[in-house]
C-alpha cells in the first residue's frame, strides 16, 4: 500500500482520496494498486453502498499519470515499465466503467489525463469552480488515453476532437454544459455532500448533489461550438489546418497557432482514436486499442521530445518527428493501432 492514497469507510461511502499534493496528485503505479484494490475489496462488501473518489489537499484533483516515470521508462527500458502502468491503469479505467455501486468523482481542481480517467467513469461527476479539466497530450507526444477515445468521441458535435488535438482547458461550467460533469456545486458545499451522501438513501445522490448545485456563470464554449464543428469537421488532420488557415478571424487564428505547437502523429493518431471509438460498443474495447496505441507511442520520438520540452527542460520547444502532418503516413498509423500479439494485448480484471 502506499499513503499517496488514502482509504477509509465512512457511514456507507468508501472514501479514496488521492494523497500526493506535491505533483497535483498525478498518479503512480502504487497509487493505481491502492485504489483498485480497494475497489475490488468494497465491490462485495454489503456495508459498502457507493464510492467516493476526491483528493486529499492541494488545488487539484489530479494533473495526470506520472509522465517522468513513463519518459524514463521509454528511454531506458524500452517502454517495459511504462507499459505495465498503462495496463494496470487502464484495467483501473475499466474496473470504475463497469463497476456495480455508484461512483461519485469531485473534480475539484486540475482534472487532466489520468484524473480524466478516474473521474468519467463515475456514475455523478461533480465539477465546481475550481475545475480545470483538459486532456493535454497532444502537447506532450502522447495520446489522449485512460478512455479519452471513448469520452471525447461522445461528446456534441465535433467538441471531443477539438479537446483532443488543442488540449483545451475547460472550467466547471464548461464541464457541465457539455456533460463532462453531472453536477456544478460550490467548493464551499463539497464537504455536506461527502458527509449526506455517506449517511443517506444511496438513491439520494443525484437528489443531494441536485439539492445542493449551483447555477455557475455562461459556459464560453458553447458560443464556440458551430466554429469547432465547421473547423474540426473532418476525420484528416490536413483538412482541419486548411479549413483554420483559411479563416482570418482571432479564434481560428489563435486555434490554429494552438495546433502548430502540437504533435503531428499524436494529432492524427487522436483523430483516428476517436473516429474508431465512436464505433465500438464495448469500453473494453476501445481500452483494447488504447493500450495497443500506448505501447507504441510511448516508445516513439514524441513522447520523450515532448514531456522533455514541457516538463523536463521547460524550453517549450520540442522538436517533432515527422515534424508536419504530412509526413504522418498511414501506414505509421495502422503500425501504432495494429494488434499486439495475443499474449500481450491487454485484459480487464
Amino acid at each position: 500500500m502506499t499513503d499517496e492514497i488514502l482509504t477509509r469507510i465512512d457511514g456507507h461511502a468508501g472514501l479514496i482520496s488521492l494523497n500526493r499534493p506535491g505533483a497535483i496528485h498525478a498518479l503512480t503505479l502504487p497509487m493505481v494498486h491502492a485504489m483498485t484494490e480497494a475497489l475490488l475489496k468494497w465491490k462485495d462488501d454489503d456495508a459498502v453502498k457507493c464510492i467516493v473518489i476526491d483528493h486529499a489537499e492541494g488545488r487539484g484533483f489530479c494533473a495526470g499519470g506520472d509522465i517522468a516515470f513513463l519518459r524514463n521508462s521509454a528511454l531506458n527500458d524500452k517502454g517495459e515499465s511504462g507499459r505495465k502502468f498503462f495496463h494496470d491503469e487502464y484495467q483501473l479505467n475499466h474496473l470504475l466503467f463497469t463497476y456495480p455501486k455508484p461512483v461519485v468523482a469531485f473534480m475539484d481542481g486540475i482534472t487532466m489525463g489520468g484524473g480524466v480517467g478516474i473521474s468519467q467513469p463515475a456514475r455523478f461527476r461533480v465539477a465546481t469552480e475550481n475545475t480545470r479539466f483538459a486532456m493535454p497530450e497532444t502537447g506532450i507526444g502522447l495520446f489522449p488515453d485512460v478512455g479519452g477515445g471513448w469520452y471525447l468521441s461522445r461528446l456534441e458535435g465535433r467538441v471531443g476532437q477539438f479537446l483532443a488535438l488543442t488540449g483545451a482547458r475547460l472550467d466547471g461550467a464548461e464541464c457541465l454544459a457539455l456533460g463532462l460533469a453531472t453536477h456544478y456545486l460550490p467548493a464551499e458545499a463539497l464537504a455536506e455532500a461527502k458527509a449526506r451522501i455517506a449517511t443517506e438513501d444511496v438513491e439520494r445522490i443525484d437528489g443531494i448533489l441536485g439539492t445542493l448545485s449551483a447555477h455557475p456563470a455562461e459556459a464560453r464554449i458553447v458560443s464556440n461550438i458551430l466554429a469547432i464543428n465547421r473547423h474540426f469537421a473532418s476525420d484528416r488532420y490536413e483538412d482541419i489546418l486548411a479549413s483554420l488557415e483559411a479563416d482570418d478571424g482571432d479564434w481560428a487564428m489563435k486555434e490554429l497557432a494552438t495546433l502548430r505547437t502540437k504533435s503531428p502523429q499524436t494529432c492524427k493518431v487522436a483523430l483516428r482514436q476517436l473516429a474508431t471509438s465512436a464505433s465500438l460498443d464495448d469500453f473494453a474495447d476501445n481500452m483494447r486499442m488504447e493500450y495497443r496505441i500506448g505501447s507504441r507511442v510511448l516508445v516513439r520520438p514524441d513522447f520523450a521530445e515532448g514531456v522533455r520540452a514541457v516538463i523536463v527542460d521547460k524550453d517549450n520547444d520540442p522538436k517533432w518527428n515527422p515534424a508536419t502532418a504530412e509526413g504522418v503516413s498511414e501506414e505509421l498509423l495502422d503500425a501504432i493501432f495494429a494488434p499486439l500479439p495475443a499474449s500481450e494485448e491487454w485484459k480487464p480484471l
